[in-house]
């Protein structure tokens, strides 16, 4: 009886808000190029970062609540806002109906905006979980608990989810990968430089601090802070470091059940598994040094030590999803020590990120529907094809790469897949229950479904319509597994992608971005995995020890890097990204004169010609300020090179940018031609 009527409150909703978005789309758009973000006074052969973006660097001052500000940042921003009028249309649908994907965004959102409940609620909501672990009386119960708690995405000691089996693509294992630390990586718990120790001093704080709102008194909050600092201790120097993580082969052990109990004694592995609802046969075994510490700390750390350490990760994991009291003080460590952000973002927006991650596709769906228009869909198809023929001409005109090796790398790009936009099925929601209770079980209740989805997928076949990344995410990404590279919808904007504008903006921009995922195909980490996926070494050793030759030139360029007082970038933690983005902007550029030979060469626009254009729309990606904790942070933990130098690193390696720009061997960043990177 009220069926059409609930259909027609729904429709209202949406045509209010298509209204809203195309009223908005009608407003002026800004340029593609705006020479006021630009200084005219600097060479562009002394710093071309500058000369692109210093205009806007001193007209957009790094805000309080941001570490890190720049393009990426203010396009989020307006997606924050695209968002924020579809979850304020959503709140309003009254038709929503009960275990709908909208009712379950709705009420998540209003569970974590009710904050006057939060407040009142406390650590309350908690209390059956911190029962459960005070509970426990035994090695054998403590086991039990560790798992009852990865189910819900709260992650003492390890890792364990399904993935693709490296060598066997086409079907899932179980994988279980060091973790259980912290701070953000283990070398903050073991060097003795004075950054690392003001972090590692922050922590402790920081622990004592949220303990001390659990209600502990100060002795006992003291004591926690040693249990904890130990054991995370024990286990940051059995981690591999992140250099040796780069390394594929490195973290691919595959091992038996029984195999692991033997390397891994005193945890019950089989209970363990039993408890997770999964059957294991053979699984990936990243670290086994690490599992073979975790078997000894059973045995050597005090049960009363354990259950302080597990009561942290549930404080920890759960604290800005909790009163105020806990929320700043998390925001208090990890925002303002570790990156020197200064004051938190709004609320709405935190939660917005939240809510993205918990229910990811189920906003997505909306969000394409109402943002996402097709033409740009059919734009990028065009765009990946023309940097897919100008790959294929670079890779056969490389004077370092063998025959064989060729034919290999060509059978590669060919069979690379493309994303664009978003899934071409979506997530089924049915099964995770969201409703009018405290926001931290709303947040539990969907980590738990999530990672179910993922267990499910262990011992089945690869689904390779899946995706790793949301519609609503700036960003993209290159799964060498899957060797497939995804665009979401949310970066096909200014000042990535341009809909109406010159080629030229176009290929300088997502077309980079295009280049520079298929590149990861091809850099240090993604060369080792083959066209179907699988980790196979395809290369002759002549061919890889030249690759090896020619990126040892990156190497060297970044670890001279200066970016802050003496600190330089790791060149070897960040090679990947710095041969990808080489790659991406130099077969960028190629595609973009085949589109030119194709089209024609158009005039200047604005005083610029295509190629002068196409460099500064790269420039103008990177712009961003970033204080000077985060900068150190990125520095030490990688593995992006900051935007600056992901800029200057890069085309003062490229003769097509000197001609561009009518450059002379006397700017300051001039690199003579025997000593540029050219890899792809």
């Amino acid at each position: 009886m009220n069926f059409k009527p609930l259909i027609t409150a729904k429709l209202i909703i949406l045509i209010m808000l298509s209204a809203f978005i195309s009223s908005c789309s009608n407003a002026p758009q800004k340029p593609a190029l705006d020479p006021a973000n630009m200084d005219m006074t600097i060479n562009p052969g002394d710093d071309f970062y500058r000369f692109v973006n210093n205009g806007w660097l001193e007209n957009n001052p790094l805000p309080d609540d941001y570490s890190r500000y720049g393009a990426f940042e203010q396009l989020n921003e307006e997606n924050e806002q695209k968002l924020y009028d579809l979850l304020m249309a959503i709140r309003s649908d009254k038709s929503a109906a009960h275990g709908s994907n909208r009712q379950k965004i709705r009420d998540f959102y209003n569970s974590a905006m009710d904050t006057a409940s939060i407040e009142e609620q406390g650590i309350t909501p908690l209390q059956p979980i911190l029962d459960r672990i005070e509970a426990i009386d035994s090695k054998e119960k403590l086991q039990t608990v560790i798992a009852e708690l990865h189910q819900t995405g709260i992650r003492p000691l390890f890792g364990m989810g399904a993935s693709q089996d490296r060598k066997n693509t086409d079907w899932m294992i179980a994988s279980v990968g060091q973790g259980g630390l912290g701070m953000s990586d283990r070398d903050y718990y073991l060097k003795d430089d004075a950054r690392s120790k003001e972090i590692r001093e922050g922590y402790k704080n920081f622990i004592a601090h949220m303990f001390s709102l659990a209600g502990y008194e100060d002795t006992e909050a003291k004591k926690a802070v040693e249990a904890i600092m130990q054991i995370e201790t024990s286990l940051a120097e059995v981690s591999m470091d992140r250099l040796t993580l780069r390394n594929p082969y490195a973290t691919y052990h595959i091992m038996t059940l029984d195999e692991l109990s033997d390397k891994s004694p005193n945890f019950n592995w089989a209970s363990y598994f039993n408890s997770r609802n999964v059957s294991i046969e053979d699984l990936n075994v990243a670290q086994p040094e690490f599992f073979k510490a975790v078997s000894d700390l059973m045995n050597s750390v005090e049960l009363e030590k354990w259950k302080t350490y597990l009561k942290w990760n549930v404080l920890n994991s759960s604290a800005s999803f909790l009163s105020s009291d806990f929320d700043k003080a998390n925001f208090a460590f990890y925002g303002t020590v570790m990156t020197g952000s200064e004051v938190q973002r709004e609320r709405w927006k935190r939660v917005l990120g939240v809510l993205n991650g918990s229910l990811s596709e189920a906003v997505g769906q909306e969000y394409v529907a109402l943002y996402f228009p097709p033409e740009a869909k059919e734009r990028m198809i065009d765009l990946v094809e023309h940097l897919r023929t100008a790959f294929h001409q670079r890779i056969g005109n490389l004077d370092w790469m063998s025959a064989e090796t060729k034919e290999e790398a060509y059978g590669k790009l060919a069979a690379m897949n493309v994303k664009i936009g978003y899934p071409d099925k979506w997530i089924d929601y049915s099964d995770l229950e969201i409703k009018d209770q405290p926001y931290i079980l709303n947040v539990l209740a969907a980590r738990a479904f999530n990672i179910k989805r993922n267990l499910d997928e262990i011992g089945q076949q690869v689904d390779r319509d899946k995706w790793f990344m949301s519609p609503q995410t700036v960003n993209a990404y290159y799964s060498a597994t899957m060797n497939e590279i995804v665009f979401p919808a949310a970066i096909l904007q200014p000042p990535f992608f341009y809909l109406h504008a010159d080629d030229a903006m176009n290929y300088g921009a997502i077309g980079m971005v295009i280049g520079h995922e298929m590149t990861h195909g091809f850099d240090d980490q993604g060369r080792q995995f083959a066209k179907d996926g699988n980790l196979r070494d395809w290369w002759t050793e002549e061919d890889s020890r030249r690759f090896d030759e020619l990126s040892q030139v990156l190497v060297n360029q970044y670890n001279n890097y200066v970016m802050l007082d003496s600190l330089t970038i790791n060149g070897k933690l960040s090679l990947g990204e710095n041969i990808a983005d080489l790659g991406g902007l130099s077969i960028a550029y190629q595609a973009l004169q085949n589109k030119l030979e194709e089209d024609g060469r158009p005039e200047e626009i604005d005083g610029f010609t295509p190629e002068q254009r196409f460099f500064l729309s790269y420039a103008q990606v990177w712009r961003n300020h970033m204080r000077e904790q985060r900068l150190r942070q990125q520095l030490n933990e990688g593995p992006h090179s900051p935007g600056e130098a992901r800029v200057n690193g890069i085309v003062y390696n490229m003769e097509e940018f000197y001609k561009a720009f009518n450059l002379d061997d006397s700017g300051e960043r001039f690199i003579a031609p025997d000593d540029r990177a050219n890899i792809w």
